[in-house]
């Protein structure tokens, strides 16, 4: 049954994000380029090819291990573009911040910012600023929208996977969304769990520069790998099969998510990516991706089938099979 209000669920990236966004917004701002659905816009401007990409982000609590809503903020667009190939140059920064937020947290947040934007080599070259009544917003939401060019002869997109591409997940999963909720409950465990937040466009050009075999990128954020799996069959019309003994994972990671009952496969990652790659170009990208330092736990997790249509399906470490669906609601508010 359609909803009359908007819920948190429809913020997660999951399925009843994906149903708002191909339901409502979609029909209204129809076009070719909207249409693809990538992780940011790929278009041509005067025979030069163009990746632009926009998000929000309302990460609570704002401050975490491994990080904070400015570096997520610059990271988080700075991947968007890198996913659809493009190699991101510029940045704005929108700020919304609410009466009477601490000048002190504000200065640590645009520092890291700063620090995250130089690791990334961007630019954040306009933005702009907002101050609202206390309890108008939650402490301070920021937007960051980036644009960078597409080299000559890279094609990726969602809908771009075929039959015997392997699949490669850069890292471990889950370690944002456990990060996350584990601050923001106050949990804490022996070892420490920390966020990977982190810029990938700069492993994207190794990849590239390795192999012309890279079809689909996407970092798997909201929703987690189970999600952005889904959303490339459903592009590509094809299946994906992938293993669960194969899909790397801290054990930290694994002892909290079965402690508080998350599934790994669905909690959000920001310094991670999925590559689907020729399987002639499978074995010099892999090897591209663990040269670089967020990419050393990198491995082969399934390939693109022909049956199961549209379908993604993890073979368990016991052999038996099961779908992996999109996430259907809000697992966790808030995450990034």
């Amino acid at each position: 049954m359609k909803p009359d209000k908007i819920l948190l669920d429809h913020g997660s990236g999951g399925k009843i994000s994906h149903d708002l966004t191909t339901g409502m917004l979609l029909p209204v701002f129809d076009n070719p380029i909207l249409a693809q659905l990538n992780d940011g816009a790929i278009f041509e401007l005067e025979g030069i090819r163009l990746a632009f990409s926009t998000d929000s982000y309302t990460v609570d609590p704002i401050f975490f291990p491994g990080g904070n809503i400015g570096d997520l903020a610059i990271n988080g667009t700075v991947n968007d573009v890198a996913m659809c190939g493009g190699d991101p140059k510029y940045l704005s920064v929108g700020l919304i911040i609410e009466e009477g937020f601490s000048m002190t947290d504000l200065e640590k947040i645009l520092r890291e910012m700063g620090r995250a934007a130089e690791a990334a080599g961007v630019a954040v070259v306009t933005g702009d600023t907002k101050v609202v009544p206390k309890g108008a917003v939650d402490k301070i939401f920021i937007n960051t929208s980036g644009i960078g060019l597409i080299p000559p002869n890279v094609d990726i997109a969602s809908h771009h996977a075929k039959p015997g591409d392997q699949i490669i997940l850069s890292g471990t999963i889950a370690d944002h969304g456990i990060t996350i909720l584990t601050r923001r409950e106050g949990l804490s465990f022996e070892s420490g769990i920390t966020s990977d937040t982190a810029p990938l466009n700069h492993m994207v050009k190794q990849m590239l520069a390795a192999g012309q075999g890279i079809r689909v990128l996407r970092d798997p954020t909201r929703g987690g790998v189970g999600t952005a799996l889904n959303e490339i069959a459903d592009k590509s019309k094809m299946g994906i099969k992938i293993y669960e003994e194969k899909i790397p994972l801290k054990k930290e990671v694994a002892a909290a998510c079965e402690l508080l009952g998350f599934d790994p496969l669905y909690l959000a990652n920001e310094g991670k990516l999925l590559a689907f790659v020729s399987a002639k170009d499978t074995a010099a990208v892999l090897a591209a991706i663990q040269t670089n330092p967020y990419g050393k736990d990198a491995v082969v997790i399934g390939e693109v089938v022909e049956d199961h249509i549209g379908k993604v399906i993890l073979e368990t470490r016991i052999g038996g099979l099961r779908i992996v669906d999109m996430l259907a609601g809000e697992q966790l508010p808030r995450i990034c």
